[in-house]
């Protein structure tokens, strides 16, 4: 499968292109510094772009099969919504071109169109996180357009409740009701099954971490 990633750079998105990479795949990386990616590899392609500026969607999507953001910009995102800016360019691009799967990567914060989160996440929202609030607030902006405006194209989101760049804690799996705080490379090698989960097609849920018995 060959996958476009937004996000490379990233913490997740660093062990995202790796992992994907070691499972087969190949990798075509959009990146507004490539060399801040630490991955070199045959099946890997970095371009240069960001997506506040004008990018040429068509040809990064030649050959594609799916499409992965794990975008994040708590700076921008005060002032604008540039995740949900992009998104709207990109849906209409992979409509374009027949790519199907999108995965998108949202905080564990950002609450699911159409449902309030638990008590206990809204404090911490309102609290400890509350730097954080514009990204929250864009995240689930792309998340109403996706579930209002594109659900031909079978698009996940994943509310990954990212906490450290610790070695591996487990097993990630989907859950609707509770989420763990993960390491980045666990989040990540959960993204990297979700696209081919086809349960999960059209859900906004969170990720725990398997209980060992």
């Amino acid at each position: 499968m060959q996958i476009l990633v937004f996000g490379a750079t990233g913490q997740t998105g660093q062990h995202f292109v790796r992992l994907a990479l070691a499972a087969g795949h190949t990798v075509r990386a959009v990146a507004r510094t490539p060399a801040k990616l630490r991955v070199a590899h045959s099946d890997l392609e970095v371009v240069q772009g960001s997506i506040t500026e004008p990018l040429d969607l068509d040809s990064l999507l030649d050959g594609v099969d799916a499409v992965v953001a794990m975008l994040g910009d708590r700076r921008a995102q005060e002032k604008r919504r540039i995740n949900d800016e992009f998104v709207r360019q990109l849906v209409p691009a992979m409509r374009q071109r027949g790519v199907q799967r999108f995965l998108y990567q949202a905080g564990g914060l950002s609450a699911v169109p159409g449902k309030r989160l638990p008590l206990a996440l809204r404090i911490v929202r309102a609290t400890i996180a509350r730097s954080y609030d514009g990204q929250h607030r864009d995240n689930e902006a792309v998340m109403r357009f996706l579930d209002a405006e594109a659900r031909d194209l079978q698009w996940v989101v994943h509310r990954a409740g990212i906490g450290s760049d610790g070695p591996s804690k487990g097993r990630l799996r989907r859950s609707s009701w509770w989420i763990s705080i993960g390491t980045f490379v666990d989040c990540a090698e959960y993204s990297l099954r979700l696209p081919g989960d086809d349960g999960a097609v059209h859900t906004c849920d969170g990720s725990a971490y398997v209980r060992r018995r």
